[in-house]
């Protein structure tokens, strides 16, 4: 389905936010990520249970990771930096519908009465879900939305094993950002090998969050996409 069959909401702040694309596909230039990085691995936490708000997500449909083709054409030259090493791609997030974040903003501002004690103690056992924004853990507008970021980590495909990086995706403390203390040399390693592949294939890191990188060069940098992942 083509961009002229969708339309935009009104302008904020220079930015367009696209409406969704209805039930029959994704808009043109995405793509299922799957689809170009044959043989990838993914769990799109966001479609499951398994992430910091205890659910599935608003927009995340099916367990499967979108990006833009730009994006794609990037990680296809990231796995194959990491093939040459002995490692795979594992992707837990890529394009975020502003639906999702509306919600992530939503959860963040109500009380936390009845909270997930195993979500809090998994991804932020030492901040309250008022601070996330504060912090730099959920933004507003996320290049995610634009389609040019992705979260993942690697793994060795000799025995599938995911590497360890000192934290799990999402854990927002300090201990994820790519100066930490408190972690392992060998974890350090880890982060310094993911981020100089992803650097070498386009991507700038976000120093918060070890496992997030979007496109230096992105091809819709004002524009934030609604469409659901289906």
């Amino acid at each position: 389905m083509g961009i002229g069959m969708g339309r935009w909401t009104g302008t904020r702040a220079g930015t367009r936010i696209r409406m969704g694309m209805g039930m029959s596909g994704m808009e043109k230039g995405f793509v299922f990520l799957d689809e170009v990085l044959r043989g990838v691995r993914w769990d799109a936490k966001y479609a499951t249970w398994d992430n910091f708000t205890g659910k599935p997500v608003d927009g995340y449909e099916a367990n499967r990771v979108a990006g833009s083709r730009e994006l794609a054409a990037a990680l296809l030259a990231a796995k194959e930096l990491a093939a040459a090493q002995g490692f795979g791609l594992l992707l837990w997030d890529g394009y975020r519908p502003q639906r999702a974040v509306n919600c992530f903003l939503r959860w963040s501002e109500q009380r936390a009465k009845g909270e997930d004690g195993l979500a809090k103690e998994r991804y932020y056992p030492n901040i309250d879900r008022a601070a996330m924004i504060a912090e730099g853990y959920v933004a507003p507008k996320s290049s995610h939305s634009r389609g040019s970021a992705i979260d993942l980590t690697l793994y060795r495909l000799d025995t599938g094993a995911i590497i360890p990086m000192g934290t799990g995706f999402d854990f927002m403390d300090e201990r994820s950002g790519h100066a930490a203390r408190g972690i392992s040399g060998g974890e350090a390693r880890n982060r310094r090998l993911l981020r100089a592949i992803m650097e070498s294939s386009g991507f700038a890191p976000y120093e918060r969050e070890w496992w997030h990188y979007a496109l230096r060069n992105e091809p819709y940098p004002d524009s934030y996409f609604n469409f659901p992942v289906i």
